[in-house]
């Protein structure tokens, strides 16, 4: 399925950290590279993107990382996306990344999603917020232990408070996601931020730097969506057997970006047969060959 491609939106990846928490896992190789069940994590956070419509993309990483990331995904051509690299050589924080891709942000709104974050489900929250042309949205998610997240403070009618950083008392169930919108005012604010007693640039200080403008939007996530912080051990695991078993009950990948982008109206069905030849015979070569074969049975606002 076709949808109308979002032009006056560019998307970020922040895909950088040392990746500490998988040691010793992560001592040789990026974390947003490793395999969640059948296909590289990046590939997760770049779906999301893509199903929006994004084309334009930054993947921010560590300069050792860099260049296995331009192997995987090149220019984005391949994929009918414009894909460029820049460096985060310490981990100084999510908000750090709107310095990082001040030119490559312009005049333009942002979409910047973290590398470890997978979303499974419908979009229409994130189509919500790239339908606004002025402030920032955060994407909200109930979860049972909101103690370990940054927690959103919402007032009776719904209005939001404030956003505090792992709260010891939450003040609600709902969490901050790895997803964010923000139009290009944002390179300002970030720059003008001061670092936190850990050392980083917050992205909670730009969320709430918007608040305090009026300009700060909240979409909770239906239930019918699943978030994914794929940053440990465990939920690392826990995010391939989520994947695994949607996949073999279902039949069709999740995330699956040759399959996104054709049926985005991205590519040309002959540059999908070039990906699919170069794929060969393994599994998801033929998966992917199936896509040809029975264009008409998946629905792309099934992926994930």
């Amino acid at each position: 399925m076709k949808s109308q491609l979002q032009t006056e939106w560019k998307g970020i990846i922040l895909a950088g950290g040392a990746g500490t928490r998988l040691y010793p896992v992560t001592l040789v190789i990026s974390k947003q590279l490793l395999p969640v069940y059948d296909k590289p994590m990046i590939f997760y956070p770049l779906s999301t993107l893509m199903q929006v419509g994004i084309r334009e993309i930054l993947i921010i990483s560590t300069p050792s990382a860099l260049p296995q990331f331009r192997q995987l995904l090149g220019d984005g051509s391949k994929l009918g996306l414009l894909l460029s690299y820049a460096e985060q050589s310490q981990p100084r924080g999510i908000a750090e990344a709107f310095i990082i891709g001040k030119e490559f942000i312009g005049n333009s709104n942002v979409c910047l999603i973290l590398g470890d974050n997978l979303f499974y489900g419908e979009t229409e929250a994130l189509k919500r917020a790239l339908q606004r042309k002025t402030g920032a949205t955060i994407f909200a998610y109930a979860v049972r232990d909101p103690s370990r997240y940054g927690v959103i403070e919402f007032a009776p009618d719904g209005k939001v408070l404030g956003i505090v950083e792992k709260p010891k008392q939450p003040k609600s169930k709902y969490a901050v996601t790895g997803l964010y919108s923000y139009d290009s005012s944002v390179v300002e604010i970030a720059s003008k931020l001061t670092p936190s007693a850990r050392g980083e640039l917050e992205i909670t200080d730009v969320n709430n730097a918007y608040l305090q403008r009026g300009q700060l939007f909240v979409e909770i996530l239906s239930r019918g969506t699943a978030w994914l912080d794929m940053g440990t051990s465990e939920s690392l695991m826990e995010a391939g057997s989520f994947v695994a078993t949607l996949e073999k009950r279902q039949g069709f990948k999740i995330s699956c970006v040759e399959e996104i982008a054709y049926r985005m109206g991205f590519i040309s069905p002959a540059s999908f047969k070039q990906i699919i030849a170069e794929f060969g015979d393994c599994e998801y070569g033929r998966y992917l060959a199936s896509i040809m074969e029975n264009q008409n049975e998946y629905s792309i606002k099934k992926q994930g």
